[in-house]
């Protein structure tokens, strides 16, 4: 698919979330497939306890990439944290498997964890026009 075509799709499924629901009634449901995991570094929490828990943490990480859950690990940019994208569909487990973790079980870490799935408005353009 050439980056033009491309383009446009994202620029009219954008265009499409940003309209009225009142006018464009209420976009289609869709499933979750993936679960961003934000977590960063507590207030209060000093490099010192952060650095001795640390190896245990990525000994873990590690394990849970090797296992599927863990897709792509980032670390935060615009303050001490780190971003994962979970090959997960259930938050209730995505938050019980790190709150084992060393770093949350330590109070060191929080997370926020956000269901996502496919983008709901292109479903719109999939649906017969009106003559």
């Amino acid at each position: 698919m050439n980056f033009t075509f491309r383009s446009l799709v994202v620029t009219i499924a954008l265009a499409l979330c940003l309209l009225d629901t009142a006018q464009a009634g209420p976009l289609p449901k869709v499933p979750t497939t993936k679960i961003i995991a934000i977590g960063s570094v507590t207030p209060g929490a000093t490099n010192e306890a952060v650095s001795a828990v640390l190896p245990q943490e990525v000994r873990e990480t590690v394990q849970l990439h090797l296992d599927g859950k863990i897709e792509q690990w980032n670390v935060r940019n615009d303050k001490l944290g780190v971003v994962f994208i979970l090959n997960m569909t259930n938050v209730d487990e995505a938050k019980a498997i790190f709150a084992r973790m060393p770093l949350d079980r330590a109070g060191l870490i929080s997370f926020e964890f956000i269901p996502v799935g496919p983008l709901s408005p292109l479903s719109l353009l999939l649906a017969p026009a009106n003559p």
